[in-house]
């Protein structure tokens, strides 16, 4: 590696960095915030809310690293024609190829990083996000027994509480189940939450139940000595499941079995988006840097080259949600995912090839135009 390309890694690298910091907590600290007031209007604690904003973080470090190499591209190239070091540079003999060449570096090194998280850490962390809110939410006294309160954890369902004692016994209750055809309330001077096969289940004592069947509008009272209710049916995602495709690794996805994942190209479709994300990163940053060596030297600055090289940005992530979309719809049609990075590599060889046409050496006939036009004798 020359000196020149390590001075130009190191620029992009120490920006990519700055960039990648600022949009990753700018963007992370919106979901968090949307997901700290949903998780404390459910009663969790500050520990839960972290973690799973933790959880979240390799997601959202995936998404926002093509844009930071793209901004770091768009960046350095701009201070380096503001302070003339690509002109001196191109005085050199330097070619937009020679220039390219530690963008492309650059890019590839983002690439490595983008291909860790969506193979490994990415699937690894929702995974264990699910796990997470599945325990979460067996956890009903944390959901919703709140004393003194009327809770409606499910359309037809209400519950309430009046005191909660410090050995966890739910004291004067009240729940009332009129999803069915007959409405029942039940009423109990004492419950208790425990654990069962099919998820937690509520264990009344001393009360009754009242039921009125809608076929004839008669009232029917049972007195117990202790009910079982099942809660399992108020909790979503309290039955198990199985992790699904997003939720494993890509190595589990290509030695494990794919019965019960799916239509059989809905694989072949998840493969394929993990092989082309990371190359989102190279082709963003290589777009930003070629679109700022077209034209020459301006008054006004390079502000075209910049507009030009955001909206190719946006054509291309456009054409990225296109394409995934029609491999949604139809999984079969995977390969779809690689046209828009095809498209944007041959618009990157095509800007450069342009850029080098423009700035090639004058030949002898140029040279004669001009020697004439300044009044050869």
């Amino acid at each position: 590696m020359s000196r020149l390309d390590r001075y130009l890694l190191a620029q992009l690298m120490a920006l990519f960095g700055f960039f990648a910091l600022v949009l990753v907590a700018v963007y992370w600290l919106n979901q968090a915030v949307m997901m700290f007031n949903q998780l404390i209007a459910d009663g969790q604690s500050a520990r839960v809310v972290l973690e799973l904003t933790s959880l979240a973080l390799p997601a959202v470090i995936a998404l926002l690293l093509p844009l930071s190499a793209f901004a770091a591209s768009i960046v350095v190239l701009n201070q380096m024609i503001g302070e003339s070091e690509l002109v001196v540079m191109q005085a050199t003999g330097a070619s937009p190829w020679r220039l390219a060449r530690p963008a492309l570096m650059f890019g590839l090194i983002v690439a490595l990083m983008l291909a860790m998280l969506v193979h490994v850490l990415v699937p690894m962390a929702r995974a264990a996000t699910h796990d997470r809110r599945a325990e979460i939410a067996e956890n009903v006294a944390a959901r919703f027994v709140t004393e003194g309160r009327f809770q409606h954890p499910t359309p037809g369902v209400t519950f309430f509480i009046r005191e909660i004692s410090p050995r966890g016994e739910l004291m004067d209750i009240y729940l009332a189940d009129s999803r069915g055809a007959n409405a029942t309330v039940f009423l109990a001077s004492k419950a208790v939450i425990v654990r069962g096969d099919t998820g937690p289940k509520l264990l009344m004592f001393e009360g009754r139940a009242q039921t009125l069947r809608a076929s004839d509008g008669r009232l029917s009272v049972t007195r117990f000595a202790d009910f079982a209710y099942d809660l399992g049916a108020l909790i979503e995602g309290g039955a198990a499941r199985t992790p699904g495709i997003r939720e494993r690794t890509t190595r589990q996805l290509l030695q494990g079995s794919t019965e019960g994942l799916g239509a059989p190209g809905e694989v072949s479709l998840e493969l394929a988006r993990r092989a082309a994300e990371p190359l989102r990163a190279p082709v963003a940053a290589m777009l930003g840097f070629a679109a700022l060596l077209l034209g020459g030297f301006s008054r006004l600055g390079i502000w075209r080259q910049i507009v030009f090289a955001l909206v190719l940005l946006l054509v291309l992530q456009m054409l990225v949600n296109a394409a995934d979309a029609a491999a949604q719809r139809t999984p079969g049609l995977w390969p779809l995912i690689w046209l828009p990075l095809a498209g944007g590599t041959l618009v990157v060889v095509a800007m450069l090839g342009w850029a080098r046409r423009s700035r090639r050496a004058p030949g002898p006939k140029t040279e004669r135009r001009a020697a004439v036009a300044g009044g050869a004798p």
